[in-house]
């Protein structure tokens, strides 16, 4: 893994401003399956030796790392991100998560919850970096992952690749919030490149599609907006 080691939430037109992550869901903790290395078994054996594995090795690791994230958690929703990357004040941070307890779902969601405190932390490239070790599941986290990508790379000034992700975060799994969420983002970053008809183009997708939620409410004024000027 490569070397990993706060920024302010911005309005909307900064085109950085992140996504809420204060969100918590079962399915972040969804079942798992678990194979078993080595030797072709006896077929009988394989059995007992997959509930022994599950029962006295594997599935105690993951409640002890979801026990000791705990105080992390915590931090992490007080904003409070650099205690919970390593010091929560009790219980292990997000890093000491990932590095002892590698394999679990837990040390896979603490890479999330890295990502996104170095993202708020300002540093954008151990933020990228863990993002993209994160392996995200369900219908919601792969494009909260590609969203905070996003965010990182617009960040660091990198609109190409942070267009990309927000086309990956809006494409994945769509639905009422994060879609338009993200739609708007490209809209953004297309008007920052003066390219208005295609500005106009995804706005006029929320408006058609998602006129409900939040970004679609107001979406009429970033619609009047570059018809101004195209």
């Amino acid at each position: 893994m490569a070397n990993r080691k706060k920024s302010a939430k911005k309005a909307d037109e900064t085109l950085v401003d992140i996504v809420e992550v204060k969100e918590r869901a079962e399915d972040f903790f969804e079942q798992y399956r678990y194979y078993i290395l080595g030797a072709v078994a006896a077929v009988i054996l394989i059995p007992l030796a997959i509930f022994a594995y599950n029962n006295f090795y594997k599935i105690p690791r993951q409640q002890e790392a979801v026990e000791q994230m705990y105080q992390a958690q915590q931090q992490f929703e007080r904003d409070s991100f650099t205690l919970a990357l390593t010091n929560p004040g009790g219980g292990k941070g997000f890093l000491d998560i990932i590095d002892q307890y590698s394999g679990t779902p837990a040390a896979n969601l603490a890479l999330y919850y890295a990502g996104i405190s170095y993202l708020n932390l300002g540093q954008y490239d151990a933020a990228i970096d863990y993002l993209k070790d994160f392996n995200a599941r369900g219908d919601v986290l792969p494009a909260m992952k590609y969203g905070a990508l996003g965010d990182a790379y617009s960040e660091k000034g990198d609109f190409k690749k942070a267009m990309a992700m927000y086309k990956k975060a809006a494409a994945t799994k769509p639905n009422e919030a994060i879609t338009p969420y993200y739609l708007k983002k490209i809209g953004l970053l297309h008007e920052r490149n003066a390219e208005w008809k295609e500005a106009l183009k995804v706005y006029q997708e929320i408006k058609d599609k998602y006129p409900d939620s939040p970004d679609g409410r107001e979406i009429d004024k970033y619609i009047i907006r570059v018809q101004s000027k195209g």
